[in-house]
């Protein structure tokens, strides 16, 4: 995935000025989206946007702490606390101090761990394992789930005083499939990171298969996306990266991608596969244009902030797909 998020669209820079804003402040932060959207990002984004940016950031994978060892692992163990602890041991609070602790897939905390880190975010203060002796924690706590903790906590699943210790700040990062405007630099950014990864001349998407990777749903988000890129890389023979190499990596994947477009029209006994595929793109180019223009009253210049594409490249788009501004009036 990016090391930055990457995106033009509405609610990708609303987000940006969400994190940044959420950085000023040392109050817990909890991030819920779902797998792949870039949680992660988002908490270093708030990192090193603010006053700790030079200190420790200390992911958690929450689902991998045990229960037995969930104490020793956050706070630490003094040597002969229990049976093989022959030396004294650091515990991820204290690689954080100064610095953010981001506790990801805080969902899947038991309930002991959660009893554990509620006293811990209650006055911020632990004890390791065989140690007398509290100390403070100097860490902003930024927690993360692709699960609704409202619901779980309604049902049961979470502590309701965790989550309200926990959601000081909420920030919800949508799917991919609700920011289309980042799909297309996301892809050409992946794809160049791709082609430096596998060693590989830079490569482009050509139009088509652009409008593809718009057209689908990604259930897997901004990592699907990363994958495809890579996947599809790899596949090409030359700098081009089209519709037939993403079909080569993963034919479901076209399969869910243009079935509107191909639902247009009818597919001829004489069609060949690229035949009727271009013939389903330009069907869906003027479909959306069609609408565009009629949501934008004509007004080309509105219409490409609609889109989120550049003026001049809409202006092609029109004149390829032979569609003059006519007589359109705003929708009610």
């Amino acid at each position: 995935m990016a090391d930055v998020l990457i995106g033009h669209s509405a609610a990708t820079q609303a987000l940006l000025a969400q994190l940044h804003r959420f950085a000023a402040c040392a109050a817990p932060v909890l991030l819920e989206g779902e797998t792949g959207t870039g949680k992660e990002l988002a908490a270093r984004e708030i990192h090193y946007a603010g006053a700790r940016a030079e200190k420790p950031f200390v992911p958690v994978n929450c689902g991998a702490l045990p229960d037995t060892l969930i104490e020793s692992e956050l706070f630490g163990h003094r040597r002969g606390a229990f049976t093989d602890a022959w030396k004294s041991q650091p515990g991820l609070i204290d690689h954080a101090q100064g610095g953010t602790l981001f506790l990801d897939e805080v969902d899947s905390l038991s309930p002991k761990a959660q009893v554990t880190l509620l006293r811990f975010v209650q006055d911020l203060e632990y004890r390791a394992v065989g140690d007398r002796v509290a100390r403070a924690a100097d860490v902003r706590i930024i927690a993360a789930t692709n699960a609704s903790l409202r619901q779980l906590a309604g049902g049961g699943g979470f502590r309701s005083d965790l989550l309200y210790r926990l959601n000081a700040l909420y920030v919800r990062i949508a799917p991919l499939r609700e920011r289309c405007a980042d799909i297309v630099p996301l892809a050409r950014h992946f794809l160049v990171a791709a082609a430096q990864r596998l060693g590989t001349t830079e490569k482009y998407w050509s139009d088509v298969a652009l409008d593809a990777l718009v057209a689908y749903a990604w259930p897997g988000n901004v990592r699907e996306l990363e994958n495809v890129a890579l996947r599809a890389c790899l596949a090409a023979k030359g700098d081009e990266v089209g519709v037939d190499e993403l079909s080569a990596v993963d034919a479901a994947f076209c399969a869910e991608a243009l079935p509107s477009m191909a639902a247009r029209e009818p597919v001829s006994r004489a069609d060949t596969y690229r035949t009727a595929k271009n013939r389903a793109i330009a069907s869906f180019d003027r479909s959306f244009l069609t609408d565009l223009l009629r949501r934008a009253g004509g007004n080309i210049t509105a219409a490409a902030k609609l889109a989120d594409i550049e003026r001049r490249q809409l202006g092609k788009l029109l004149k390829k797909r032979g569609i003059e501004r006519g007589p359109y009036t705003h929708a009610s």
